[in-house]
This record gives structure tokens, C-alpha cells and sequence, in this order.
């Protein structure tokens, strides 16, 4: 499994916690950082995913 996805999903976890953080406490800022942390785990882990089958067909 490429590093990439273990962070990815790393940071998609601390993403949503903060996001959920940010809609329990009214703060806009924090929840929109906390979405946007989410989707940059998202592509990271999907990179790790394409590394991931890039190695198992050559």
C-alpha cells in the first residue's frame, strides 16, 4: 500500500473531525477548512491508488 493513501486517509479522518468541529461550534472558517482538508485526503488517496496499480502491472 503506497504511503500516499495511509496520509490520504489520515487526513480525510482529521478533516471531518474538524469539519464536524467547525458545525457543533458554529464556526464557518473551521468547517470549511475541515471540507477542504477532507477532499485534498481524498485526491491523495486516490494518487496512492493509481501509484498502487502503476506498481502491480509492471
Amino acid at each position: 500500500m503506497d504511503k500516499d493513501r495511509i496520509e490520504g486517509a489520515g487526513k480525510q479522518a482529521a478533516g471531518k473531525m474538524k469539519e464536524a468541529a467547525g458545525k457543533m461550534t458554529g464556526d464557518e472558517k473551521l468547517k470549511a477548512e475541515g471540507r477542504a482538508q477532507k477532499t485534498e485526503g481524498k485526491v491523495q488517496n486516490t494518487v496512492g491508488g493509481v501509484k498502487d496499480t502503476l506498481r502491480g502491472r509492471q
